[in-house]
């Protein structure tokens, strides 16, 4: 089944790696990261230089990932010593003696906010999966570590039904986000540590999120949650993200279509309809941040995390899709490709916009370091689909 992408697409990618390659990567290891205290930046300024203030503990392992997976698209630059930079931050600043990683340090050195958030937890397994792929010598360490980050969840934090509490003593909300960011984590220690605990915990978030996160009548994936796995009564339980429709749907495919979960897929189908029916700013074209449980806009500002989370979406759907519906995912994946450009527009190379307002007009502020994790994870995913293509002879097949 031909599958392949237009000239123009093929373009898009060959500029956005060249981007990464040539000014992200060597501008986010010389200006964001901090030389003397370690770890990165929670922002650059728009000229170019590391920000000071508190600095996340979601931000290393993000890091971790955005320069492990960098040396493994090619990029030649120091992108080991950039990684290990940031996972030695990590485990000698944010690990706690529980095992887990803290949430919030001061531009000191010093934490401020030592509290579990399942959020950080499903980055920091992320970035030690990314390490132990990466790193052989660093492997036995970083498995060593993930293990110790989940059997603290379970022992601590485990839902009675799947997935987790945010706080213990447990309570609301409990939110869909963070489960589908321990999914992508559990998904990449699921290949490099086949023997682990990883399937069953995807199976298991996998089987909440078919449950409970994707709203029977809608399609659509809920926010927030009561202690039963219900929707949070009032507005916080009918809020709905576009930008996390086209996640789940990617991460659906990613799931689903090895195993051929034919259900999963097909919830993958809807999400996408639905994030691009209902969830894109029809004067900009761009993802717009949230929506009520009747499709109503409530927040239009667009975010350029969202746009990366389309094209991935759009790239699923190209892998599933029959042969009469290729040519709207691909017109799709290109939309989505202009989409994300336009958060490059008049700031220093290497660096983001990341609000675009309702007007056309973006807010003057520092490109954030943790929207680097979803570009890059966005030009894997382009990178690694153009190459599928390339080997079928078929890249340039015109729409």
């Amino acid at each position: 089944m031909r599958r392949g992408l237009t000239v123009d697409t093929h373009a898009h990618i060959l500029e956005l790696k060249q981007w990464l390659f040539e000014k992200a990567l060597p501008l986010w290891w010389a200006e964001g990261a901090d030389h003397v205290l370690g770890g990165y930046y929670e922002t650059i300024d728009l000229t170019g230089r590391g920000a000071k203030g508190p600095r996340r503990g979601r931000v290393n392992p993000r890091m971790i990932y955005s320069f492990c997976e960098g040396g493994r698209l090619g990029w030649q630059g120091p992108w080991e010593s950039a990684a290990m930079h940031a996972l030695n931050s990590m485990l000698d600043s944010y690990r706690t003696d529980e095992g887990y990683v803290a949430g919030l340090m001061d531009d000191t050195g010093a934490l401020t906010d030592a509290s579990f958030d399942l959020y950080n937890q499903a980055f920091a397994l992320l970035g030690l999966a990314s390490i132990a792929a990466a790193d052989e010598v660093h492997y036995a360490e970083a498995r060593q570590i993930a293990g110790q980050i989940h059997d603290y969840m379970r022992a601590h934090y485990a839902h009675s039904e799947a997935g987790f509490h945010e706080t213990n003593p447990p309570s609301e909300p409990l939110a869909s986000n963070p489960h589908m960011h321990l999914l992508e984590a559990t998904m990449a220690w699921e290949h490099v540590d086949p023997e682990g605990p990883w399937r069953d915990l995807s199976e298991e978030l996998m089987g909440l999120a078919l449950r409970h996160f994707i709203d029977p009548e809608t399609g659509a994936v809920r926010e927030f949650f009561d202690l039963q796995w219900e929707p949070m009564p009032g507005d916080k339980g009918r809020r709905l993200e576009p930008g996390h429709q086209f996640e789940w749907a990617w991460l659906l495919v990613r799931w689903g279509a090895p195993r051929q979960h034919e259900q999963a897929l097909a919830a993958a189908r809807a999400l996408y309809d639905i994030g691009e029916g209902h969830g894109l700013d029809p004067n900009h074209d761009v993802v717009i941040m949230a929506l009520d449980d009747t499709f109503a806009v409530t927040d239009p500002v667009a975010r350029m995390w969202g746009q990366t989370e389309w094209i991935k979406a759009a790239i699923a759907m190209l892998e599933i899709c029959e042969a009469d519906e290729r040519q709207r995912y691909v017109k799709s994946l290109n939309r989505s490709l202009v989409a994300l450009k336009k958060f490059f527009e008049g700031v220093p190379p290497g660096l983001w916009r990341d609000k675009l307002q309702p007007d056309g007009t973006f807010i003057e502020e520092n490109a954030p370091a943790s929207t680097f994790y979803h570009i890059v994870c966005a030009i894997s995913e382009l990178v690694s689909f153009d190459a599928v293509q390339d080997s079928r002879n078929i890249l340039k097949t015109t729409s």
